[in-house]
């Protein structure tokens, strides 16, 4: 697939087609070890997936530990091409008696590798300001080139009255090259899109060959607004790389009905010998407000099959098929 990079909205960032998402770093769903990281990271940036996106709440700052270790290990901190997004909205605050529940709904229970902590959301100017501090920190880095505001779906009007303004003032100030929200949702960003002068949104599992919801409001309003997507989630948490019984959607155990529907979605690929993990990589680029999709990699073998069936062949006739069984009442 071509990776030339496009452009964030009005911004001056450009971002390969392909990036990496670091969730499955931070040791999301099962242990990663420290070089096998370093070793996903050298692969996408061998593979010229040089958009590289992270955020403190995967593995509770593992992933951005990790991601900035494998950057000073590769000397490619500063790299031409390079660009780092992450995202402010949650602290990660360490549990000083070492017990090892947390209390962000969850999340330290997905995250194998994380220290003991909690998440806790905080979106006020001095919560945005101590996040991007502390990733920096965890980075190794002076900048990132993208900051998200990270899952506000209860916080929208605090997040417009309060979080966004310092976001802006970063970008003015070059602290930062382009802004945007980072959600699985489509309502609240498209909300901020018409709100809250973004560059970029992340969507993640909204606009997907199973889940094109992010289509009835984001999609045609971004394209409209010349606000960029850059998509997350395309296998909807796993559904779509392997679509049976007891697969996740959505962070949690798929509905009967969801996986019937991915079951359909594989037998119509199936008939065009065409892999259903080629039809959910490449689904995104279907709409033209789309920059990049992410690739979330727990090792180099994972990240260069992603990579080789973004080069398979899709035919427009099974593009009419899954977009029939995807929309089908």
């Amino acid at each position: 697939m071509d990776l030339t990079p496009r452009r964030l909205g009005r911004s001056d960032v450009h971002v390969p087609a392909v990036g990496l998402g670091t969730a499955p770093l931070g040791g999301m769903y099962a242990h990663v070890a420290e070089e096998q990281a370093l070793d996903v990271v050298r692969a996408a940036l061998e593979a010229g997936a040089t958009y590289l996106d992270t955020a403190p709440q995967y593995g509770h700052g593992t992933a951005e530990r990790r991601l900035g270790t494998a950057l000073a290990t590769l000397g490619a901190a500063g790299r031409p091409g390079l660009v780092v997004s992450t995202k402010v909205g949650r602290l990660v605050v360490p549990r000083p008696d070492g017990t090892d529940v947390g209390t962000d709904g969850g999340a330290r229970g997905i995250f194998a590798d994380a220290p003991p902590s909690d998440v806790v959301f905080d979106f006020s100017p001095a919560g945005v300001e101590r996040s991007l501090a502390e990733s920096l920190d965890r980075l190794g880095l002076d900048r990132v080139d993208v900051v998200y505001v990270h899952d506000p779906d209860e916080h929208a009007d605090e997040v417009l009255a309060r979080t966004f303004p310092v976001l802006r003032r970063w970008r003015d100030e070059g602290v930062v090259g382009a802004i945007g929200v980072g959600m699985n949702q489509s309502a609240v960003p498209a909300r901020f899109v018409r709100e809250a002068d973004l560059d970029v949104v992340l969507l993640a599992g909204r606009w997907s060959v199973l889940d094109r919801s992010g289509g009835a409001d984001l999609m045609p309003l971004a394209l409209e607004r010349g606000v960029s997507v850059v998509v997350g989630g395309v296998f909807n948490s796993g559904l779509l790389a392997d679509p049976r019984p007891g697969a996740r959607f959505d962070y949690g155990i798929a509905p009967d009905h969801l996986v019937a529907r991915a079951q359909a979605l594989g037998a119509a690929c199936a008939r065009y010998a065409v892999p259903l993990k080629a039809a959910a990589l490449q689904f995104p680029f279907r709409h033209p407000a789309v920059a990049s999709v992410l690739t979330g990699a727990r090792s180099r073998a994972e990240l260069e099959e992603n990579l080789a069936l973004l080069d398979v062949e899709v035919p427009e006739a099974l593009w009419a098929e899954l977009d029939a069984i995807a929309t089908a009442p």
